[in-house]
């Protein structure tokens, strides 16, 4: 076994952080570090949190963060947001986040950016999960920045989502896109202090009421982070939906739509590699380029020639 991994499976922060480290930049043994990772994976309880810029998630984050300690669960942090004004980049942001709870053993938070995602969560964020998994913590908390992809990828990554809205958000609710509020498992109306709050949280409820039944009605809970308000009543909910979830055994058909998606990308992800190494060892990519350009040759016909010319064993 690798002695970064050994060391991380002891409860090592720094193997835990070049870990990580190791995955964000790509480095050559990546794949054979998280095949020795994988198999201490699966115990985490991931929750997503995701929300416009300036609806207070990190002050939320910090809030929720003392009551799951609290409980007594370790809890692993990843902030996917290198232009919150509260992270100041994914560097600046550690230093932030850390002065609060540097002393804490039990906390472990990395800001990571959203590298050639689109605006999405990257691979690389959801292979830190699994990291921190390893590692042993209990919770991991993901938050992202509500715009572009991310606010679908993070379904696809997280077992319990939390949308955040505010008040001041501008236009009514009715005006956000349908997704987001697909993918929402609970509402957090934050700054409730705010005028238009009780308009908000009813909007909301409207909209819930629209939709067709389900077994899961997400809960609209009005907090007021900056105050510590509302915490409980949010944490209460986290745990009502996790209870629900492993109840009904819903949480293992989303785990195992995870690994399915997880699986397919993953043989994308080596085929296109294999694909690509070949097209530049050998085959003249450039000529089919000229080709196509001159309208001498269409790029379907390209494409097949250069699948002919490839060895996938």
């Amino acid at each position: 076994m690798d002695q970064l991994v050994k060391e991380l499976l002891q409860g090592n922060r720094r193997a835990a952080a070049r870990l990580i480290s190791n995955i964000e930049n790509d480095v050559p043994e990546k794949r054979a570090l998280l095949q020795e990772v994988f198999p201490h994976t699966g115990n985490a309880y991931v929750i997503g949190i995701t929300g416009a810029p300036g609806s207070g998630k990190s002050s939320l984050v910090d809030c929720l963060l003392k009551k799951i300690r609290r409980d007594g669960f370790t809890v692993g942090i990843i902030a996917v947001d290198p232009t919150s004004p509260f992270s100041g980049g994914a560097i600046l942001g550690d230093r932030i986040r850390m002065q609060d709870h540097a002393l804490d053993e039990g906390i472990f938070i990395r800001s990571m950016g959203a590298r050639g995602s689109l605006g999405g969560l990257s691979r690389s964020t959801r292979e830190a999960i699994q990291v921190l998994d390893a590692f042993g913590k209990d919770i991991i908390l993901v938050e992202t920045v509500g715009v572009g992809q991310s606010e679908v990828d993070i379904v696809k990554t997280a077992d319990t989502t939390i949308v955040v809205l505010t008040p001041a958000g501008g236009d009514s609710v009715q005006t956000l896109k349908a997704g987001i509020m697909e993918i929402a498992d609970i509402f957090v109306v934050n700054k409730a202090d705010l005028s238009g709050a009780e308009r908000t949280t009813t909007e909301i409820n409207i909209m819930l009421d629209m939709k067709s039944e389900t077994q899961w009605r997400p809960p609209v809970v009005r907090t007021i982070s900056v105050r510590n308000e509302g915490m409980d009543e949010l944490w209460q909910a986290l745990r009502n939906h996790r209870h629900f979830m492993e109840e009904s055994e819903k949480l293992l058909e989303v785990r195992k739509e995870r690994v399915r998606r997880e699986l397919t990308e993953q043989v994308e992800y080596l085929v296109k590699n294999k694909i690509w190494e070949q097209v530049r060892e050998g085959i003249e990519i450039e000529t089919l380029v000229n080709r196509i350009v001159q309208r001498r040759l269409d790029p379907y016909s390209a494409a097949a020639e250069l699948l002919e010319e490839i060895d996938f064993l």
